[in-house]
């Protein structure tokens, strides 16, 4: 026999105990006064042998939308305390029949203590209901597949919150969910049935298949075929889809009875956290929903889909929620006390520690209005219940206008610590790979804010857990407007132009044609450094150069316009920008590395004005870029002895530049970290702030 099939061994020990002299077998209560030390699980996918049951017609559980089993199920999303048993979940409600009761005390059943078992006689009940919340009569998964195949939009009532479905291959259905939504261009994650289905729409690599069919069943973001039969307005303007197979028994059925593939995206309107309880669905997705499927059993934590790609074989996590959270990054230096980290603001978690472990929560979302600072608090309060742990020093980014920096400052009774946003990357990237540094760090992100008190997003640090020095950057510009830059992306290709050229900036640049009337007044606040910060972020970087080559000047999501820019670029090309690397002045002889990205607009320029295509502009601008930070790390090799490189940011979600800079490392024989469990986005920050804070505590405490 091997493992349980969703066991993971962390280590092995061998400890002596005394004999207890018991004769017998016998399963006693949990000693609920002990201090918790089992781990939560997460949710896991419904596995092969309750499928197989699913839709068995002669199983007593044929078709029944709950069915589960000690391998499968749900778990963090019903835990309301520890220990994890059925009295203290959700499933508590329901008390298990006879021959559920059977199954659950036989030591070889696989429902064996499986805490949410249950059947038709005994568990939670589907309905499917009308937009005004009335009862529709029959088969509430037949009835809700039909609606969804003639068009409607369906509200579904999953795991870890309600989703909205409909019809992805109906473009009358996927712009009125689009518009009722409000998301006007990010794409829609699809659900199909099986393996065979996400063929027929992506080209998959094995370890593709692998992280599709796992337990955690995330959404994997895949190469479309360009005969791929879904609505254009699913994922506009990208040669990518995010593909997820059914995970729950209700899905399975659902996918099973349209037939086709079908959006299911977060039951929300944009910029809110995902809804889990049935009155707040019923009053916030009433306006978007023409029905809903409902259920009796009680969602006790909201919990997105995750989000993973894989690169180069491996996975690289862009959201880590449902199926990962809450399961534990071990740490490799930890100190005595619990550490909250309270994260960012954009792509929020936070992370508690026990003992060497830190616990990730699920994704919050944009911390930037009072529904998802609820949530984060309210999550915080759950996890340090389930951990049994009050946490004694709270870890802060720098920022003093964050919602999650100003939470931490309120708490009383602990010790706070500021960690530089960019540290905590390249921290959370070496926590995710069981390093302690030193190491050179490349964080390329959208924004951070500095000790200097500038924004930063384009560093070069010497860093290990305690401690980082910034070694180079990208070179700064001013951020016109502040916020407005970031979604105006044609603000940034002003101040880069303006920097770069001065008044020499050519006219016939279509940028400055489209953009005439405001262009003379956002280079003046430039100049003033009214409202105008000045940055040295890669992502900043990203949004000029999108504008130049003609992109986009607004966008309607974050990172929107480099993504599009990613996704222009033709691969096949080698041809570079050349990126001269400067010396800062300092107080030392030799200051930090400026990276000259202003050769890199210029050669933008030059070759938008010559007529050459916008791939070979996009190639030539990543292949440039890419370079760049490769021969900035052998220049600090060359300063501080070190050949180990972590990668970290949002910006090196880019599959290219990523490729890019990882292959020229490696041919300069580098070591190269990056994230595989944790994303590299502001996701993996609150990792990092309990990795420094942590490893800070330890020595301290030496």
């Amino acid at each position: 026999m091997g493992a349980p099939p969703l066991a993971v061994v962390e280590r092995l020990g061998v400890e002596q105990v005394p004999l207890r002299r018991e004769t017998g077998f016998r399963i006693v209560p949990s000693e609920s006064s002990a201090p918790a030390a089992t781990m939560v699980a997460p949710d896991s996918a419904t596995c092969s042998d309750c499928l197989a049951e699913l839709f068995d017609p002669a199983d007593r559980r044929y078709r029944y939308a709950f069915i589960n089993c000690t391998n499968c199920g749900p778990r963090f999303t019903i835990l309301a305390r520890v220990p994890y048993d059925r009295a203290n979940t959700s499933m508590s409600a329901f008390a298990m029949c006879e021959e559920c009761a059977r199954e659950y005390l036989d030591p070889t059943d696989r429902r064996h203590h499986a805490e949410p078992t249950c059947c038709p006689a005994c568990g939670p009940t589907l309905r499917l209901l009308d937009a005004e919340g009335r009862r529709l009569e029959g088969d509430a998964v037949s009835g809700a597949a039909s609606m969804i195949r003639d068009g409607a939009i369906l509200a579904v009532k999953g795991l870890g919150g309600y989703h909205l479905a409909a019809d992805a291959t109906n473009e009358a259905a996927v712009g009125a969910l689009r518009a009722r939504k409000h998301r006007e261009d990010r794409p829609f994650a699809l659900m199909v049935a099986d393996l065979g289905s996400a063929r027929a729409l992506c080209t998959l690599t094995p370890e593709e298949e692998v992280l599709l069919a796992g337990p955690r069943r995330p959404i994997v973001l895949l190469e479309r075929r360009p005969c791929a039969e879904v609505a254009p307005a699913v994922a506009p303007t990208s040669r990518r889809l995010g593909l997820m197979l059914a995970y729950t028994p209700l899905h399975h059925l659902l996918a099973r009875e349209i037939g086709r593939p079908f959006v299911l995206t977060s039951g929300n309107v944009s910029d809110e956290p995902i809804a889990y309880r049935d009155e707040d669905a019923e009053a916030r997705l009433a306006r978007i929903a023409d029905g809903f499927v409902v259920h009796d059993r009680a969602i006790l934590v909201r919990a997105d889909d995750s989000v993973t790609q894989s690169f180069r074989g491996r996975e690289l996590v862009i959201r880590r929620s449902r199926g990962h959270a809450p399961a534990p990054v071990p740490l490799r230096i930890c100190g005595a006390r619990s550490v909250l980290g309270c994260g960012a603001e954009l792509k929020h978690t936070f992370c508690v520690t026990r003992g060497r472990h830190a616990f990730l929560s699920q994704h919050i979302g944009d911390l930037e209005n009072y529904e998802t600072l609820r949530s984060f608090t309210d999550g915080v309060e759950h996890l340090c219940r389930l951990l049994e742990v009050r946490p004694g020093l709270v870890a802060h980014d720098l920022h003093p206008e964050y919602l999650s920096t100003k939470y931490a400052l309120s708490l009383e009774d602990v010790e706070t610590l500021a960690v530089q946003h960019h540290h905590a990357h390249i921290a959370s990237c070496l926590a995710d790979n069981g390093h302690s540094g030193p190491v050179i760090g490349v964080a390329f992100d959208g924004l951070g804010y500095g000790p200097d008190g500038t924004a930063w997003g384009g560093e070069l640090l010497v860093a290990d857990l305690t401690a980082f020095e910034r070694a180079g950057h990208l070179e700064t510009v001013a951020l016109p407007g502040g916020v407005r830059a970031i979604r105006e992306p044609w603000r940034m290709a002003a101040a880069w132009l303006d920097a770069v050229l001065g008044d020499e900036v050519p006219e016939d640049l279509a940028v400055v044609r489209r953009n005439r009337a405001r262009w003379a007044d956002v280079v003046a606040i430039a100049r003033s450094g009214l409202a105008s910060p000045t940055t040295s972020s890669a992502g900043r970087l990203f949004d000029a150069v999108a504008a130049i080559v003609g992109v986009r000047d607004a966008v309607n999501y974050e990172g929107q316009a480099a993504v599009e820019l990613e996704q222009l670029a033709d691969a096949s090309l080698a041809d570079a920008y050349p990126v001269p690397l400067e010396a800062s002045a300092g107080r030392r002889q030799a200051g930090p590395l400026v990276l000259a990205a202003g050769e890199l607009v210029r050669a933008v320029v030059e070759d938008v004005r010559a007529g050459v295509e916008a791939p070979v502009v996009s190639a030539r601008f990543h292949n440039g870029l890419a370079g760049a930070v490769v021969a900035a790390c052998e220049a600090l090799r060359a300063r501080a002895g070190l050949s180990l490189v972590a990668l970290s940011g949002g910006v090196f979600q880019n599959r290219l530049l990523l490729e890019r800079v990882v292959t020229g490392l490696e041919s300069l024989e580098f070591q190269v970290l990056l994230h595989s469990r944790v994303p590299p986005n502001d996701g993996g920050i609150s990792l990092g702030q309990v990795a420094v804070a942590s490893a800070r505590d330890a020595r301290r405490r030496r």
